[in-house]
């Protein structure tokens, strides 16, 4: 002790411990506290046996020399605290260059392990700004893996250990799976070992016995972990794949389990890794022989939209595409599909399964909700919100749709009990912007009786004409185009793709109308028709009351008008005024200019050519 020191002690200002531990406590020794952190003594008075210290955030902070003494732990100018206070930007620089020699320091200076919070807490903000301290860390823990002489942990609270010589990677996995206790472990470790499998320079020796342990496993937990079993023997098969390894002849085959819970298939791959699905779903064909393609489109139908992407994909790859529309349209039709193939089967409708886009598949959407509404084990409602948020679903799923498919799209929806009122008038309004005329069911007029319409035969005919062009060759036409526009590519940015499908909602509102229009036209040849008043059927002449001027008017059917020759259909503003009114009347008819008032000075009844 100095002799300072010594006089404090032997005048019982200080115990002979504090008096040790003062004496590494010098003015420019780099001290840490346990609540304060880092800090240097600044200068120690022995008259009013107190010492000051320069923490972080407390500058010149006194403490008694007894109290410093037992709070205060010297550490070495080497230590990395100490370092990044003398001179932080070489920190910095050895950080870019050496960063997994600067991290043994670290380690060191924390006696061989510390966590990652206090990793950062000795670098930001003295070293690294928060920011530029993730952007180093992330390329320095990889760095750490690949060094032998690190643990790095797999949790963040565990710490990093800085170990007394390095050990093979290799050699550390296989301890681990070897001492790995329960199953879950095991399977982590395996999946490990999956992962680094370029670290085994002698594959055969080294992971044979793996491979006879992980069989082991999942016989025996088969029945009881059949899910982790099952995950077990697929990443065992994949490293005997990547590694060129042979499997034992006895060893449990992935296709023998598929086989015997055929009947739980679809829960069995739910529990399974989305990153194990491909694999599961390649073993099917073997599992299931010329059955498989029925068992992947029940998947697909049964499954999440995981498991239905990926029974999809297998499918197409077999070209088995046409049975898997089949399957999945029977399903919509038995309203029996689930809310996730739904989820998979909107978010893919501009692909390969356009088709199945249509009126019925809305309504099986809402059957799914509804059914969905009343499970306790169901509070799902990624379903629900496709339908409210992506904008385009509602016109895509209606584009092709007929006037009664409207009809009972919009009473199901008035009915539904799934969709809150603001949000359901939100979807009736989409529809009623497609067909306007779907208003009249939602303000009551739809129990009126709509009135019948008026039409020659020759319109009628032509009106049937035009139906029959637009379903059978317009709207296919149509639907090819979308098909080459789709083959286009990117469809967010495809114009031709999106020129095609708002083509096909203007025909899909066509069809509607004119399948209303022919529903409730009645031919007629307007023989024998009144003539004590104007009507239908009839030849009105007209003299203006202001000019004298005569004009002749033939009013015939709703779809019968043609101005340029004086035809003019009965629904029609002029008709309108004129109809029911006799020889001699004046009236007040509408012009493009105004109004203006006529005399009736003739009626005639029409004689078709």
């Amino acid at each position: 002790m100095t002799s300072e020191i010594q006089k404090a002690v032997d005048a019982g200002k200080l115990s002979a411990a504090a008096g040790q531990a003062l004496e590494k406590l010098q003015p420019g020794t780099f001290v840490v506290h346990k609540s304060w952190g880092f800090g240097q003594v600044d200068a120690v008075n022995f008259l009013v046996s107190q010492m000051t210290i320069h923490f972080k955030t407390k500058k010149g902070h006194p403490m008694q020399l007894q109290y410093a003494a037992e709070s205060l732990q010297a550490i070495e100018s080497d230590h990395i605290l100490a370092q990044i206070a003398a001179d932080g930007a070489a920190v910095k620089a050895r950080a870019k260059s050496d960063a997994t020699g600067l991290m043994r320091s670290v380690l060191t200076s924390f006696g061989g392990k510390a966590s990652q919070e206090q990793i950062a807490q000795a670098f930001v903000p003295a070293v690294f700004s928060d920011a530029d301290f993730k952007k180093w860390w992330e390329p320095t823990k990889k760095a750490l893996k690949k060094d032998g002489h690190f643990v790095v942990p797999a949790k963040k609270t565990e710490p990093f250990e800085l170990r007394d010589a390095p050990v093979s990677h290799a050699d550390q996995f296989l301890s681990t799976f070897a001492n790995a206790r329960q199953l879950k472990d095991q399977l982590t470790a395996l999946d490990q070992i999956l992962k680094n499998l370029p670290e085994f320079t002698d594959p055969a020796a080294q992971l044979a016995p793996v491979l006879t342990t992980a069989d082991s496993q999942a016989r025996k937990n088969q029945r009881l972990n059949t899910a982790q079993a099952l995950e077990l023997l697929l990443t065992r098969d994949e490293i005997a794949e990547k590694a060129n390894l042979p499997k034992a002849d006895d060893a449990l085959a992935v296709a023998q389990i598929l086989r015997d819970e055929k009947r739980k298939l679809v829960s069995l791959i739910a529990d399974l890794p989305a990153a194990k699905h491909k694999r599961v779903f390649a073993e099917l064909p073997a599992a299931f022989g010329e059955e498989w393609p029925a068992i992947a489109i029940d998947l697909a139908a049964r499954g999440s939209t995981r498991v239905c992407t990926e029974a999809a994909r297998l499918l197409e790859e077999k070209g088995e595409v046409p049975a898997l529309i089949k399957g999945i349209d029977r399903e919509i039709r038995d309203h029996a599909i689930t809310s996730e193939t739904l989820i998979w089967l909107c978010k893919e409708r501009d692909g390969a399964f356009a088709d199945l886009v249509n009126p019925r598949l809305l309504s099986s959407i809402i059957s799914a909700l509804e059914r969905d509404q009343f499970d306790e084990n169901k509070r799902d409602r990624r379903l629900h919100d496709l339908l409210l948020n992506d904008k385009e679903l509602l016109p895509d799923l209606v584009a092709s749709a007929t006037h009664e498919d409207m009809r009972n799209i919009m009473q199901k929806l008035m009915r539904t009990p799934v969709f809150e009122e603001l949000n359901k008038r939100s979807l009736l309004g989409r529809i009623i912007r497609l067909f306007p005329e779907m208003q009249a069911l939602v303000s009551g007029d739809s129990d009126q009786k709509q009135e019948t319409l008026v039409v020659s035969w020759e319109s009628l005919e032509k009106k049937k004409i035009a139906f029959d062009e637009l379903v059978n060759k317009t709207i296919p036409e149509n639907v090819k185009e979308i098909s080459v526009a789709r083959s286009y590519g990117d469809l967010r940015e495809n114009f031709e793709f999106k020129a095609a499908k708002e083509m096909q909602r203007v025909l899909g509102r066509r069809r509607s109308e004119m399948e209303r229009d022919l529903s409730l036209g009645r031919g007629t040849d307007f023989a024998n028709p009144d003539t004590t008043r104007v009507s239908i059927g009839t030849i009105v002449t007209l003299r203006d009351t202001a000019t004298g001027g005569t004009e002749v008017y033939t009013i015939l059917g709703a779809w019968d008008g043609q101005p340029e020759k004086g035809i003019v259909s009965y629904q029609s503003a002029l008709a309108q005024a004129l109809l029911s009114h006799t020889v001699a009347e004046q009236i007040t008819v509408p012009t493009e200019h105004g109004d203006r008032t006529v005399e009736i000075v003739k009626i005639e009844a029409y004689r078709p050519a």
